[in-house]
């Protein structure tokens, strides 16, 4: 009986530290799926972006005017791009351009000629003012434009057509023959 007790006592003892062996191998695995697991990654610190748009001709604020923010990180990778209309005042503001990159920012607006321009972003929050100018010659190495107002207004053009001139008044219309031209009229 004694030897039966031993072997019991065996038994428990090696069937309580192979548990345990599972156990602890099963917490090791457990810490090891930790490790190779999805990670949160926070997302970067982003920067408050305010542009006011303005006439450069009197300061006046432009309304509706489209704002495209097109940012790129450190590596110069693009990120995407967001385009937003400014409101009554003449501003345009966003909040998720991640600060440290550098944003092209390109403003369009009915009437003015296109702005664009890169901004580094390195605070939290940036103010940007762009005075709108008309749109202006070409410039070009035949003829120096530099200054000139452009000569196609805005909106839509119509084409050049010639002017008819006295000559072509008094010249017979189609559908009549030159003999009754020159002829007097009857009396």
């Amino acid at each position: 009986m004694d030897m039966m007790l031993s072997r019991r006592r065996l038994f428990s003892r090696l069937g309580i530290a192979s548990i345990s062996m599972v156990l602890s191998a099963s917490l090791m695995l457990a810490q090891e799926q930790a490790k190779h697991g999805r990670k949160y990654k926070p997302p970067p610190a982003t920067s408050k972006i305010t542009v006011q748009i303005t006439k450069k001709v009197n300061g006046k604020p432009i309304m509706n005017a489209a704002v495209i923010f097109n940012p790129f990180d450190k590596d110069g990778n693009d990120i995407g791009n967001l385009e937003v209309k400014t409101d009554p005042e003449g501003k345009a503001t966003i909040d998720i351009i991640p600060t440290g990159s550098t944003v092209r920012v390109q403003v369009i607006a009915t009437g003015y000629a296109t702005f664009a321009q890169d901004y580094e972003i390195d605070k939290s929050e940036h103010e940007i003012a762009i005075a709108m100018i008309r749109p202006q010659e070409q410039v070009s190495s035949y003829i120096d434009n530099s200054g000139k107002d452009s000569a196609r207004k805005a909106g839509v053009q119509e084409p050049i057509r010639p002017k008819p001139t006295d000559k072509d008044s008094a010249s017979p219309k189609s559908g009549t023959s030159p003999s009754n031209s020159n002829s007097a009229p009857p009396q």
